[in-house]
């Protein structure tokens, strides 16, 4: 039997042995309390964070991907930010991609041992031809998931950029990996749960990896999200918004420009800013990389 009473996710919380018989407003202040440890675990490791940050962005400079790897909470953690990206970002869905052990079908329901096999995840990193041009993010709570090792294994002899993203100190995982992130949440409220603390700080930093990649690549301007892809009545509205708020514009401005701008807002916003058509707009934003501070200097 695997030995797991050396992980901190594992330990028994000392402030919750009597959750059982705690009325619930008590039980859910004890859950506050707990879940209040999480974003100072997190602020810890931002040294380690950035250096995520910057191997991610200079992956996705260099035509690479950013590619999720868990098993679990964790798996399906890396899914949900990798999903989102293309409506916040309008980047392409190849992106950043998302892959959890047992496939599609385990982000709904448990797929008995995939993550005890270290090779399927070598064979999903080829189906999707992982390069060196890749950033591979490997995601285990307890640290010690052979689904995420064979995977960040398969990672480094392909050359790719490899991080990882546990939530124990001295995590197994951190041995595979270029950077080695390790968020010490404590023991959780329901032993062993690392659906709770270890999955919020986990949602935390793929948060700051992702955000914090895409501005490196050109994808916000000031606090606005410009290349938001707007796909529905709210997202178009949003997206008039933000050319409003960026340019200073009136209202009419904005709508009409956007209109030209075939609903990009961060065309719109070079075509304000900069006085040109949208012919123009898109020409400086290709030179500019997508920088709108440099499409607009």
């Amino acid at each position: 039997m695997i030995d797991l009473s050396p992980l901190g996710t594992e330990r028994r919380n000392e402030r919750t042995l009597a959750l059982d018989t705690m009325p619930v407003p008590d039980l859910l202040r004890a859950m506050n309390d707990e879940d209040h440890r999480v974003p100072d675990a997190v602020r810890r490791a931002i040294p380690r964070i950035a250096q995520a940050v910057e191997r991610v962005a200079a992956a996705l400079q260099d035509g690479g991907r950013l590619v999720y790897l868990g098993a679990g909470t964790s798996g399906r953690l890396g899914v949900l930010d990798a999903v989102e990206c293309p409506p916040t970002f309008g980047t392409d869905p190849g992106l950043v991609v998302g892959l959890i052990a047992g496939g599609e079908r385990a982000f709904v329901r448990a797929v008995e041992g995939a993550e005890d096999d270290p090779g399927l995840a070598a064979t999903e990193l080829d189906a999707i031809g992982l390069s060196r041009h890749d950033a591979v993010v490997g995601i285990a709570a307890s640290g010690r998931t052979p689904y995420v090792i064979g995977g960040l294994d398969h990672a480094r002899s392909v050359g790719a950029a490899t991080i990882s993203l546990a939530c124990n100190r001295g995590a197994e995982i951190s041995d595979h990996a270029e950077v080695a992130i390790e968020v010490d949440n404590g023991p959780e409220v329901l032993t062993g749960s690392t659906r709770l603390k270890a999955g919020t700080s986990q949602k935390l930093v793929l948060n700051m990896i992702s955000t914090a990649a895409m501005v490196r690549i050109g994808k916000v301007y000031g606090n606005l999200m410009v290349d938001v892809r707007p796909t529905n009545e709210k997202l178009r509205a949003r997206a008039e918004r933000i050319v409003l708020d960026a340019t200073g514009c009136t209202p009419e401005q904005a709508h009409d420009a956007y209109l030209a701008a075939d609903g990009h807002a961060k065309t719109a916003i070079v075509m304000i800013l900069a006085e040109v058509g949208a012919t123009e707009a898109r020409a400086r934003l290709r030179s500019a990389r997508g920088f709108v501070r440099d499409a607009i200097g």
